[in-house]
């Protein structure tokens, strides 16, 4: 295992401009340099912190180090890293913020060429800093044009690694860029979205195509740098190294298998998988080996998420949620089953989860754990446990490996959520899934009793998700939260759609409360808006007459 890397503190300078075509940003190529991992890439100026730079402090207007400091959350020296970003963007792109005897901006276009190449070079070089340089023209960093942009750091597991704060500003009055011709081979004012535009061939790194991402957005350097001022909050922005079909690749904050990478790759080793590949094991604990079914749909995700649960080296396993009725997935988990499979368990009976397990009793020989649900419709029939469940059992599977079960109906009547105790880990079958929210379909399905399920689990310790759909979820208890508000506001949207519209069929509120739901997903939206009137009703706030017309009470 090779050692963590140590961060190397850097600046980059953002630089604008309003153009006939739209809002242009200053690129810079670098050049190809071999070990250079950015080497050709097509980036914003920018550099390392020079210990020289705090030379300059009492050079600076608009800015003190208390202050910088305070906006980059840091305890003192945060001037450093405006000074780096000025010196970093005059040494590459030769603009220079910088202010004369008369606190108006310099024109550098009237100063001679060749002079201010050779200062360049000189910086470049270390053979003069900020300090001597702004003594060479007679002139004062001017600090206030720039602003506060972002915080990104190098993902863990690459060869150099980067703290980078990132500054937005408007290129200066009377300046003209002009590559270094050294460490940069050409300059380019592009829109965001030509510099984004696969047909140009640029080489972007990770941060730069967010930020350009990001940049198109706006359509004046104004507004751009406003949105900067307006966000005073700036988390530090680091992604994961993830095993795409291509490679190594960044993995961005928020993208579903970002928390699952940070807990199986810690050292940045690159080789999680981003994708749910069916039929592929994966060791998520050495308790825990998930195996997913091929039946990605718009309903199931990437699929329906097998696994087998027991103890480290011991020969009795737990398999969880066999999945659909598929030979294909039947097969991958009789491979991949890492001892004697003992209990055959079930989150719920929709067809996604428990029909395989027929198959691999035949195979297993283990008893069915589990509930049946209390209507028929949607349901597997095939599934009739030899062991009912009931909320707080615990089933033993090794000496250090307890399922405790927790009854959550909600999505279905019969449905249970596993508590993996060592580990704080939730199996949460249906009732939470990653990157969408449950359909909710009476009469098995029931609104009110989901949304207590889910405030239950607010009261418990758990460090982490495992869904029936989806990698691994960490925050558990934010996750769970984000999906009441989320379920309350679409309740909210019912209750205005019935005071605008009301009385109302079900049709006509469906499309006025999911009017941001496509067509397509029309049938499932209408159960869930049922869903929701029931609770309604249930709580006083709204009654059906004959003919399945709503009104409020």
């Amino acid at each position: 295992m090779n050692a963590p890397v140590t961060p190397r503190a850097a600046a980059s300078l953002i630089v604008l401009r309003d153009a006939p075509r739209g809002m242009e940003v200053l690129m810079l190529r670098r050049a190809d340099k071999p070990g250079d991992q950015n080497s050709g890439a097509a980036v914003f100026p920018g550099g390392l912190l020079d210990s020289g730079d705090a030379d300059a402090y009492g050079l600076c207007d608009g800015l003190d180090d208390a202050e910088a400091s305070r906006r980059l959350g840091l305890p003192a020296n945060g001037l450093n890293y405006w000074i780096a970003a000025v010196r970093e963007c005059f040494e590459e792109a030769g603009l220079l913020f910088a202010s004369g005897a008369d606190g108006q901006p310099i024109a550098l276009d009237a100063q001679d060429a060749d002079a201010l190449m050779a200062l360049r070079q000189d910086l470049h070089g270390n053979r003069c800093g900020m300090a001597e340089l702004c003594q060479r023209l007679g002139v004062r960093i001017h600090l206030a044009p720039l602003t506060y942009h972002s915080h990104w750091m190098t993902p863990q597991g690459m060869p150099k690694v980067f703290d980078t704060r990132f500054f937005i500003t408007t290129a200066p009055p009377a300046q003209t860029a002009r590559h270094d011709a050294h460490e940069t081979v050409e300059l380019l004012w592009l829109t965001p979205a030509e510099a984004l535009d696969a047909a140009r061939g640029l080489k972007l790194v990770n941060v730069t195509r967010v930020t350009l991402q990001a940049l198109a957005r706006f359509s004046s350097a104004a507004a751009a740098i406003d949105a900067a001022r307006a966000e005073t909050h700036k988390p530090l922005i680091r992604p994961r190294l993830g095993l795409t079909p291509e490679g190594k690749r960044p993995v961005m904050p928020g993208a579903w298998a970002f928390a699952e990478i940070g807990r199986l790759d810690a050292e940045g080793r690159g080789d999680v998988s981003t994708e749910l590949a069916p039929g592929v094991p994966v060791w998520l604990s050495p308790r825990i080996l998930r195996v997913t079914a091929p039946n990605g749909s718009m309903m199931t995700g990437p699929g329906t998420n097998s696994y087998f649960l027991g103890t480290p080296g011991a020969d009795d396993w737990a398999l969880l949620d066999g999945g659909p009725d598929d030979a294909e997935h039947v097969r991958a988990l009789i491979a991949a089953a890492p001892g004697r499979v003992t209990r055959l368990l079930a989150t719920h009976t929709h067809k996604d989860h428990s029909p395989a397990i027929a198959a691999l009793q035949a195979h297993f020989g283990a008893p069915r754990f589990g509930r049946v649900a209390a209507y028929p419709e949607w349901q597997d029939p095939s599934f009739q446990p030899e062991h009912v469940l009931s909320d707080g059992d615990r089933l033993q599977l090794g000496p250090d490996t307890t399922l405790r079960v927790i009854h959550t109906p909600g999505h279905a009547s019969n449905h249970l959520c596993y508590l993996l105790e060592q580990e704080k880990l939730l199996f949460t079958g249906d009732h939470i899934m990653q990157g969408s929210t449950v359909v909710i379909n009476p009469p098995d399905g029931d609104m009110a009793v989901y949304l207590a399920s889910l405030r239950r689990l607010l009261d418990e310790d758990l460090e982490w998700l495992a869904p029936g759909h989806g990698f691994l979820i960490d925050e558990p208890h934010a996750a769970v939260r984000k999906l009441i508000a989320h379920r309350l506001q679409r309740e909210a949207k019912v209750l205005d759609a019935l005071r605008a519209i009301g009385p109302a069929g079900e049709e006509a509120l469906r499309d006025a409360v999911y009017a941001d739901t496509p067509k397509h997903l029309h049938g499932v939206a209408l159960r869930s808006l049922r869903a929701h009137l029931l609770k309604l009703q249930g709580d006083g706030a709204a009654t059906v007459e004959v003919g399945g017309v709503w009104r409020l009470s």
